[in-house]
């Protein structure tokens, strides 16, 4: 028999991320550290490795039962690494993945002694699919601590059994609930749906998986009887019915990943766990080929560079407090989710204590739901909240490193601003403005610092919204802008850099889209249309609706500036004049296009006054899928201008930027990938058409129509 030190010795030689050491009460404990990674992630690789760790732990005849945990210090397994998927070539290659996968696991499940996960941190895809595989499974209560199968957003379904397993353990209500929505389930909840087996401090979390192993096998969890009860014939038909048409209602059929989860989990539930095993690997391959995984993959890969990128060789500057000058939505939103997520003291300046009362409101809202829910303790809550504090001067602000401004879009009011802050505050200190359509060289005018002056332009609600773009002007120095980057990413924000031009990069492309729909609408088409073929073609909500959400007051400011800038394709139907004369600036003072019923209403409906105030009779008679195609092709034409003039850097922040700063349909991939699928030849082609029947607002920009000659593509 091999000794345990023999053992030990060749795991290390070979590097393995799967450690084996035994306990004096004949327990061991398999510690997964994979070498030189921040996190646990799944690799091929490893099949062997868990194999042999196995094998090895088998030949201990005393053995017990086996721990798995992480060697990582806030993490358990962050997922499976989709590189992999990436490097296969069929859909034949990827479900030899996914068979292997279930292949290793089926190993853990079938070990002749307790398997026990002690989970610590993000336990997410492979690596809950590892767990489930466990006999049971032990969670710390930390708040870092998340369990989920998130595979549905890269456009797949869980493919090392998750799908046959989970439902089993849970029932298929709430697996169904998990896999459709990528959902991760904190502690408490795991423990309450029978996920985890137990939740415990973390302090204690081996020694509770411990005595899980010495407590042997123990009978399974019984399903509450609502669950056996959809898991019989007749409720099992209707449940899957009901989950089918609520899925269909979100995707709108786009994402074909969500039908063959509901698929996989049938067959497994009718058909038995062999059938349910086949189908899953099958549906994997097949899905991973698919043109919407690979855009989400290259989505993911994209987010993630930007999340780690540096600014160039300069050095960012220490950020140990934040200022916020403006206590309405934005400010309020820009300090909760400084505090909140990037864990940074934040001073609010406003001129009265009612403005800085709102802002703190919003925090204390919004941590409020967290501790409703249970995801929160109060006592974290009021920590938090203890980072923010509010002055109607500037006390305090000579100790800012940075000052994000977020008053009204007024010229003079934000060259003041600076002037005040160079005045009160370090010499060091950034001016970050929070403009969505004013020139920030303008903002930097008159500054004594111009280096220092930057915009830093976020999205509403910015708690909700993960973009912002970073613009310099002419004299803004590196160290600012790598500074501001930094800053944003503490923020938990994709940070894309852009140039300080008319609309920057997201209103810019927003612009001609928004006002195209409008021109349909001044045709006659309904506003219920015009938003269902939009929201048909995949964005969250349509471009009526949308700007009634940002404000029909803030689009109008911005159109005359893009219009001096651009050119007469940006000018808006003069018509619309009206609705701003008529006191309608949308959701915030809840006259829109839009009716707003009271807290507690039912759906938005359209406000059919407007009909009469534009001069128009509405009748459905534009084709959806000619609406959708008018207003998507001003987006990408303005797209490929926006690369071609330097405005973006890349075609990857060109595509980040328009899926998470305005929702284009992320199965796409973004302007630019979706122009590629399309092909640069099509585009162009479909633009002419559209320029002779609609005018030359839809004129193929250069860039284009040079990549449709000479057959080039935004990405190799």
């Amino acid at each position: 028999m091999m000794s345990f030190e023999n053992a030990l010795h060749e795991q290390c030689a070979k590097a393995s991320a799967f450690h084996l050491t035994l306990r004096p009460d004949n327990i061991g404990v398999i510690t997964i550290d994979v070498p030189g990674e921040k996190v646990n992630t799944l690799k091929a690789e490893f099949v062997e490795q868990v194999n042999d760790v196995l094998i090895k732990a088998q030949q201990f005849p005393a053995l017990e039962g086996l721990v798995i945990l992480s060697g990582k210090p806030d993490s358990f397994i962050a997922g499976a690494d989709i590189t992999m998927i990436a490097a296969c070539k069929s859909a034949k290659e990827a479900e030899a993945l996914a068979k292997k996968g279930q292949s290793t696991l089926a190993q853990i499940a079938a070990f002749p002694v307790p398997v026990i996960a002690a989970i610590h941190g993000a336990c997410l895809g492979g690596g809950l699919e590892l767990a489930l595989a466990c006999h049971g499974r032990v969670c710390s209560l930390d708040d870092k601590t998340a369990l989920g199968l998130p595979e549905v957003q890269l456009g797949l379904l869980p493919g090392s059994g998750g799908t046959q397993r989970l439902p089993r353990l849970i029932g298929a209500r709430h697996a169904l609930d998990m896999i459709l929505t990528g959902k991760q389930i904190r502690a408490r909840q795991a423990l309450r749906m029978g996920l985890v087996d137990d939740a415990v401090p973390q302090s204690i979390l081996l020694q509770a998986a411990i005595e899980r192993v010495k407590q042997g096998w123990k009978s399974r969890r019984e399903l509450p009887w609502q669950e056996r009860l959809l898991n019989g014939p007749l409720g099992k038909s209707l449940l899957f019915k009901i989950v089918r048409k609520k899925t269909l209602e979100k995707t709108h059929g786009n994402y074909p990943a969500a039908e063959r989860i509901i698929q996989v989990v049938r067959t497994g539930l009718d058909q038995g766990n062999a059938s349910g095993y086949e189908a899953e690997a099958r549906a994997f391959g097949e899905l991973a080929m698919t043109p919407q995984s690979a855009a989400l993959r290259s989505l993911f890969f994209a987010s993630t560079a930007l999340k780690k990128e540096r600014w160039g060789d300069a050095q960012p500057h220490s950020l140990q407090r934040i200022g916020v000058l403006g206590g309405g939505l934005m400010g309020g939103g820009i300090a909760c989710v400084t505090a909140t997520r990037g864990g940074l003291p934040v001073r609010i300046k406003d001129v009265n204590e009612q403005g800085i009362n709102h802002a703190l409101k919003y925090t204390w809202d919004l941590l409020g739901k967290r501790v409703r829910s249970k995801r929160m303790r109060p006592v974290e809550r009021q920590k938090q909240m203890m980072l923010i504090s509010g002055t109607t001067d500037y006390s305090g602000f000579e100790r800012v490193d940075i000052v994000v401004e977020a008053v009204f879009e007024d010229i003079a009011l934000k060259q003041q601003m600076v002037a005040d802050i160079e005045q009160h505050a370090a010499p060091h200190t950034v001016f970050a403005s929070n403009t969505s359509s004013l020139p920030i060289s303008q903002i930097a005018a008159k500054a004594a610092r111009p280096q220092q002056v930057i915009g830093l332009h976020y999205f509403s609600p910015v708690d909700k919204m993960p973009l912002v773009e970073v613009i310099p002007h002419a004299a803004t120095s590196e160290a600012t802008i790598a500074t501001t980057v930094a800053l944003a990413q503490q923020q938990g924000k994709t940070a894309i850099v852009v140039a300080d031009r008319a609309g920057f990069y997201v209103n810019r492309i927003l612009a001609p889209y928004i006002n195209e729909a409008a021109r349909c609408l001044l045709q006659g088409e309904p506003i219920e249309s015009l938003d269902k073929a939009l929201v048909d073609f995949g964005f969250p909500v349509g471009p009526i609706m949308l700007l009634d959400e940002v404000g029909i007051d803030v689009g109008t400011k911005i159109i005359p500036i893009l219009t001096a800038e651009l050119g007469e394709r940006f000018a808006a139907p003069a018509a619309f004049d009206a609705v701003l004369k008529d006191g309608r600036k949308g959701r915030k003072n809840g006259r829109g296009f839009y009716l707003y019923p009271a807290k507690g209403g039912k759906r938005k409906l359209v406000d059919s006054s407007i009909y009469a105030l534009l001069g128009v009779t509405a009748k459905a008679h534009i084709p959806q899928a000619e609406i959708a195609q008018r207003c998507v092709m001003l987006m990408l034409n303005e797209a490929a201008r926006c690369l071609d003039e330097g405005v973006i850097r890349c075609a990857r922040d060109g595509d980040i930027g328009a899926v998470f700063g305005i929702g284009f349909p992320p199965f796409l991939g973004g302007p630019f990938r979706y122009m590629d699928e399309l092909g640069a030849e099509k585009v162009v082609n479909t633009l002419r058409q559209l320029q002779q029947q609609y005018g030359e607002h839809f004129a193929p920009c250069e860039r284009l129509q040079r990549m449709a000659e000479q057959g080039e593509r935004f990405y190799p």
